[in-house]
């Protein structure tokens, strides 16, 4: 498989940004990437609730690699900045996954080790699948793919909590072995809990949820990559319900008030 030249560079890039601060506002789909990228953010991290919700599925592996793949290759086409997609578990076929992605126009990664039942793949299993999708990078060309590599014992609760931070800690060490580039703790928003694993061999990822620490106190803390989950994705259908029910109910429409004007939406594509 050969990757385009400026894939390469796209990879590099997100390479090159990861070694400060990124904040990620997460897209989901063709349009809500332009926007993002147009607002200024140098890299554009996907959610794949969002993306699944976006092809009429639901999160958690609801869609499928192909349909996932496609919706990769929608949002990668449509912006010029790097693109990381969260690829969840890694729909069954790791090896597919990575190289359909890759073949999308992708340059980075999530792979979470949380299985469809709740459960965690055992440390060494999961090692394994993040030297699977390392290979798999590399075989399809690209061997500088960004793999941020997930772990869901907080997100889940897993074991008791006063051994949380240890059993991320040694994940983060194995999954460093294995090829990850960054390891992601949705649920871990404790900033010395964050400290402490900041200090470990991966740069760490918070998702930054309302009401949670600010981005400056996460940066603080030592996290060196934020996102916001289905947090955007959430709040844009939040804000499709609300125009719906002021439109249907009291008949009017102060709710389109604030909104994008056409002209600036439909010139962040090509005719």
């Amino acid at each position: 498989m050969t990757v385009d030249a400026k894939v390469t560079e796209k990879a590099l890039r997100l390479r090159e940004l990861g070694a400060g601060t990124l904040v990620l506002p997460n897209a989901w789909d063709a349009g809500s990437a332009a926007v993002i990228a147009a607002a200024g953010a140098p890299v554009i991290a996907t959610t794949s609730g969002g993306v699944a919700w976006s092809v009429g599925r639901s999160d958690g592996q609801g869609a499928t690699r192909e349909e996932m793949v496609a919706a990769a290759a929608r949002i990668a086409a449509a912006v010029d900045v790097p693109v990381t997609f969260d690829a969840e578990g890694g729909y069954g076929d790791i090896t597919a996954t990575v190289t359909g992605l890759i073949g999308a126009g992708v340059v980075g990664i999530n792979l979470e080790d949380s299985k469809a039942d709740g459960t965690l793949h055992p440390v060494e299993e999961q090692a394994a699948r993040i030297a699977e999708a390392r290979a798999a990078s590399v075989a399809a060309g690209l061997p500088e793919l960004v793999i941020n590599a997930r772990t869901d014992v907080y997100l889940f609760g897993i074991g008791e909590e006063s051994g949380r931070l240890a059993d991320v800690e040694a994940r983060a060490a194995a999954y460093a072995e294995a090829g990850a580039d960054s390891i992601f703790v949705p649920g871990l928003l404790d900033l010395d809990a964050l400290a402490q694993l900041a200090a470990g061999p991966l740069p760490v990822n918070a998702m930054a949820v309302p009401g949670g620490p600010a981005v400056a106190d996460l940066v603080k803390a030592g996290v060196r990559r934020i996102s916001v989950g289905t947090g955007v994705a959430q709040a844009a259908y939040t804000a499709a319900r609300k125009a719906t029910l002021e439109l249907l109910g009291e008949g009017t429409y102060t709710s389109l008030d604030d909104a994008l004007d056409y002209g600036t939406l439909n010139g962040l594509f090509p005719r």
